[in-house]
């Protein structure tokens, strides 16, 4: 069935194709799609494709099959601009990222890592004025506890910040709850929403703001998944970058695991 979609997204350039797994997990039995067509068919043939994969991904408790769309698998396959991975957290983002694969004169295939609990979650929600004109997809969003005037936590000035956690998906809500929860006003949660291209410039940009703070990556995926060791060493370079008192980022998140789910 991937084959099929993308063969139709390279005859229907125009349309928007989007083929989705059922759990992330089961996208590994498309792999030879992924790495043969998906990956690489723009350097091998120079076909265009826009093709969306969405993946359901995300540690929910629903089992040991239905966990992790293997994020760090696709993340690996990337290079040369051949494609993008994203991880978004509100529904603008979401809809301004469909939006901008046909909205622009190229095609990418677009691999979005899409959490089944954030249909629901109460947080995961954006204005109308989010979508309306004017607006546009976020590679990085920002604290919503700075950025949101009904927040129940006032975030310390950014001098006064003692640690940025970098994190990506919806583990941001977990940690904004907890945050909340604790009463916690000088740490700074900012997303990546989007993983590859990734967003260098952007991100000396937002964490030069905080050039005496801790910088921690955090994720739900064991850390042998997930998106650690493919931003740690974007990340050391961007510490070096805005002249950080810091080294290197910090790991938080599960211990290395063979299987992708805790239970």
């Amino acid at each position: 069935m991937l084959g099929f979609e993308y063969g139709y997204s390279l005859a229907e350039p125009n349309a928007l194709t989007l083929w989705e797994a059922q759990f992330g997990d089961f996208a590994n039995g498309a792999q030879v799609v992924f790495d043969q067509f998906v990956s690489s068919g723009e350097r091998k043939w120079l076909r265009l494709s826009g093709l969306v994969c969405l993946l359901p991904h995300g540690y929910e408790g629903q089992g040991p099959e239905h966990s992790s769309a293997r994020l760090e698998r696709f993340l690996q396959m990337c290079a040369e601009d051949n494609m993008q991975v994203a991880n978004c957290t509100t529904p603008a983002n979401y809809f301004h990222i469909l939006r901008r694969q046909l909205k622009r004169d190229i095609r990418k295939p677009l691999i979005l890592m899409t959490p089944k609990s954030l249909l629901r979650h109460k947080r995961a929600v954006s204005r109308l004025d989010e979508l309306a004109p004017d607006t546009s997809f976020h590679r990085l969003l920002w604290d919503d506890a700075q950025m949101l005037p009904d927040e129940k936590i006032k975030l310390a000035p950014d001098d006064k910040i003692r640690r940025v956690v970098l994190c990506s998906g919806k583990v941001y809500y977990d940690l904004h709850e907890e945050r909340e929860k604790r009463g916690i006003d000088d740490i700074y949660i900012l997303r990546v929403e989007q993983l590859y291209p990734v967003p260098l410039k952007a991100l000396v940009q937002e964490l030069g703001r905080f050039k005496s703070a801790e910088l921690v990556w955090c994720q739900e995926e064991p850390r042998n998944m997930g998106a650690w060791h493919f931003m740690e060493p974007y990340l050391d370079w961007v510490l070096r970058q805005i002249g950080s008192a810091q080294d290197r980022p910090r790991y938080a998140g599960r211990a290395p695991a063979a299987a992708t789910a805790t239970g």
